[in-house]
């Protein structure tokens, strides 16, 4: 290996894989851990799209999305966890160069698309709350599909520009990331040739595709807590309050933690630390939507227990 050689811009063919330091050692605690909010999370989001595809009550806009919610939250799980339980049984963990960057595609992929379709959800909440009148329009078939397949289409091209840059990063000796899975951020710092584009493109991103989807849903929430506040009936105003305060918890808790991960000054990097928020914003978050949405939501209970006891017991006295 020549690392003056990296250093001017050679290809790195000679990257094979990399090592992941954020298991030090074999951890069966951690592997347990994982598996069973991995196995909560593919159960849950799959009962989800299955009510969602077999009730005719939930094909509304508020459910289409949320069922692409939930595609995504298994794509979000599927793309690290496999390879960190593999990994968590290791006495190294590693992963090969492609493999790396095939994983932060996908992860990328769903991050962006995530963000765009949490700001798309809460204006059809917005739409539905505040402009009952033009909602039927307002949120047609027609432009939920268009709306579902912008935020997928977003979440891949934000995804191929850092991919395509971290695939033109140099590294020299041998590659260690402080992390579980592979991001853009571990990979900035493994690097030896110049990462400046990369940086950029990140903190671009943040802006537009994290920041401005949060607006977004901050914007939609506040006119939505005005619509509540004028409502007659204090049943509604409760209901309303419990659905608004959760959804905007889980988007909140998404958000913040992505951009902590994203778009951290690199004073305040800490390994442990950087590991805990990586797992929060795509292992744990996706775990909690389906329980916020969806549970939360007296349609989709109703759906579920029509599903397990059958609709004849439920109508009967």
């Amino acid at each position: 290996t020549d690392p003056a050689g990296l250093m001017a811009g050679e290809n790195q063919t000679h990257v094979t894989e990399f090592m992941l330091l954020g298991f030090s050692h074999s951890q069966p605690f951690l592997f347990v851990l994982f598996l069973a909010i991995y196995l909560a999370t593919l159960l849950a989001n799959s009962a989800i799209l299955a009510l969602v595809s077999l009730d005719p009550h939930l094909h509304s806009p508020m459910y289409f999305f949320l069922s692409h919610l939930s595609c995504l939250d298994i794509c979000y799980s599927s793309v690290t966890v496999p390879k960190i339980l593999a990994n968590a049984l290791r006495p190294q963990a590693t992963i090969s160069y492609r493999g790396c960057l095939a994983q932060m595609f996908f992860l990328m992929v769903c991050a962006g698309a995530e963000c765009a379709l949490l700001a798309v959800m809460a204006y059809d909440r917005y739409a539905a709350i505040c402009q009952p009148l033009r909602y039927t329009r307002a949120m047609s078939r027609g432009v939920c599909v268009v709306a579902a397949a912008s935020c997928w289409l977003w979440g891949m091209l934000d995804s191929a520009v850092h991919t395509l840059l971290a695939s033109r990063l140099s590294f020299c000796s041998a590659v260690q990331l402080q992390h579980i899975f592979c991001d853009v951020p571990p990979l900035l710092r493994a690097a030896c040739s110049n990462t400046r584009p990369s940086e950029v493109a990140l903190h671009t991103a943040s802006v537009f595709v994290g920041l401005v989807p949060f607006l977004v849903v901050i914007i939609s929430y506040l006119c939505i807590l005005a619509t509540v506040l004028g409502m007659p009936v204090a049943t509604g105003r409760r209901k309303a309050f419990s659905t608004c305060s959760a959804h905007l918890l889980v988007v909140t808790l998404y958000f913040v933690t992505a951009n902590l991960n994203y778009n951290r000054p690199s004073s305040a990097y800490s390994p442990a630390a950087d590991t805990l928020v990586s797992a929060l914003y795509c292992i744990v978050t996706p775990m909690l939507n389906p329980l916020i949405y969806s549970l939360r939501n007296q349609e989709m209970r109703e759906a579920l227990r029509k599903a397990v006891w059958g609709r004849g017991k439920l109508d009967s006295p």
